[in-house]
């Protein structure tokens, strides 16, 4: 198993756009876009007040930070220097309070094992080499009993035409080259390998997105967008090993 798991010219790609990340109008602006409606996602599934949260690939913090002012203990790690120096240079200024780290999730999850109630891990999967390391690592790091919640892209012909063809080459909602299509995962293989990690699946719900209002909303298929909650069964003590 990998233990960097990093494409470096994805890391690049993104590192570049550390000084606008926080720009509600530059090319990561469907971010911004997004975030209320992810920052919602968690907070109906998961008790943020006093919640250890890790956020996996937090970037410039957009999360993170929503997550903080709901109440979070949230920690934030991602691969490229960059984007954590913005995360900081902003949660300084904002007085926000969110603790970051440059670090892949295989790293971290080496020293931290079981450290956290929660772990997120919105739309990184389809941007590393090997996504199924990424998410036996997150059910690594997460304690029994809490929750792993992920947000992707399908692989699907409607996915390309909408993801990559509309958002990136018509509507220019994000910068060319930002999506891989081969790379983004089919809900069944999310499954599998989070399975594999000891997770179960708990909820999946489609990610629907208005390009004319800028407006997401949940519901729907499953076919572009979508996000997943699993979680990490309680351990069983011997009594209830004995009961049986």
């Amino acid at each position: 198993m990998t233990i960097s798991n990093i494409d470096p010219a994805e890391v690049a790609k993104f590192g570049k756009l550390a000084e606008q990340w926080w720009d509600r109008t530059g090319p990561l602006k469907s971010l911004h876009d997004i975030n209320p409606l992810r920052a919602d996602f968690i907070a109906a599934r998961v008790k943020l007040a006093g919640c250890r949260v890790l956020d996996v690939g937090c970037g410039g913090g957009l999360l993170s930070e929503a997550l903080a002012r709901r109440g979070a203990e949230v920690t934030g790690i991602d691969a490229s220097a960059a984007a954590v120096g913005a995360a900081r240079y902003h949660a300084a200024q904002s007085a926000a309070e969110p603790v970051y780290h440059q670090a892949t999730a295989e790293e971290y999850a080496r020293g931290r094992p079981e450290s956290f109630d929660a772990v997120v891990c919105m739309e990184l999967l389809e941007h590393v080499p090997e996504p199924a390391s990424l998410v036996s690592a997150c059910g690594r790091l997460v304690r029994p009993g809490g929750k792993v919640l992920f947000a992707t892209l399908n692989r699907t012909p409607k996915s390309y035409l909408f993801a990559v063809i509309g958002a990136e080459m018509v509507l220019r909602l994000l910068p060319l080259g930002t999506h891989k299509w081969r790379r983004f995962v089919q809900p069944a293989e999310l499954d599998a390998w989070a399975a594999a990690g000891g997770l179960r699946l708990l909820n999946r719900t489609g990610l629907q997105y208005n390009p004319f209002s800028r407006r997401y909303r949940l519901g729907g298929g499953h076919d572009v967008n979508y996000m997943a909650v699993y979680e990490r069964p309680k351990k069983r003590s011997a009594g209830d090993a004995a009961e049986r």
